[in-house]
């Protein structure tokens, strides 16, 4: 599995109908990979004699292509719906949320570099920090660290509606909606991103992210991911994308 943490992968198999999607994931880090060493191979020679007009152009239409078939590729990997939280569930939730929450920025800080520093091309989205490639320097934007209290912020609406559905569903709704429509961001990195909160909380807050609140918490990405991917489809995102790409 590469560099990919053991117990995140565990907890993901759990996410999915079958294995495809951590496949999937396995494919997107040998992709970075591959992406990663352009780079370094870019600055072992300077930059020169590089007959594209910009090394940055080059890099995001190959990880544009590059994503969209492999976003292709996974579209079999459908996540069914989860059964509902039983109240066991969302209590040990709102419990290790309450640790998380003490550490709200930091944690979400923590969540973003991760994302970033694994999935380069995520970062195409941010205009103020997608040149930042240091971790020590993502670390330092106040633009980042704005970002990270509002995805902690709106994790914490989600976990402290676990008993207003309908809450939950407005929630969604306004979040799909938004990056569908504003952001223009791909779905697919909501599923990266819902295992990389996993593997954080699992590792930053291992005493209270046990095995069996991390079970709980794979059901509730799992929902807040399909959620939002049924959102992108009420919009029409496979039409609009393919008509603005």
């Amino acid at each position: 599995m590469g560099k990919f943490n053991e117990s995140c992968v565990a907890l993901l198999r759990g996410f999915a109908r079958n294995h495809r999607l951590i496949s999937w994931m396995v494919r997107m880090e040998r992709f970075r990979g591959g992406e990663q060493s352009i780079s370094l191979r870019r600055k072992k020679t300077g930059g020169k004699g590089n007959k594209f007009p910009s090394s940055l152009t080059r890099k995001e239409t190959y990880t544009r292509e590059k994503m969209e078939r492999m976003q292709g590729e996974a579209e079999g990997d459908y996540l069914e719906r989860p059964s509902p939280l039983t109240d066991k569930e969302k209590v040990m939730i709102q419990d290790s949320w309450a640790k998380v929450y003490e550490n709200c920025e930091d944690t979400g800080v923590a969540i973003l570099i991760r994302l970033f520093v694994k999935f380069p091309s995520s970062r195409q989205y941010f205009s103020q920090f997608k040149h930042i490639e240091e971790p020590e320097e993502l670390e330092r934007s106040a633009q980042l660290r704005k970002h990270a209290n509002r995805v902690m912020n709106g994790l914490n609406t989600l976990v402290e509606s676990l008993d207003n559905s309908e809450k939950v569903a407005s929630v969604l709704k306004l979040l799909g909606k938004a990056h569908a429509l504003r952001h223009k961001v791909e779905p697919v990195y909501f599923k990266i991103l819902s295992g990389v909160i996993l593997e954080v909380l699992g590792e930053a807050f291992s005493e209270v992210v046990t095995p069996e609140v991390a079970a709980a918490w794979t059901k509730l990405l799992a929902t807040m991911y399909c959620g939002i991917n049924a959102i992108y489809e009420e919009v029409g995102w496979s039409k609009h994308s393919s008509s603005s790409g």
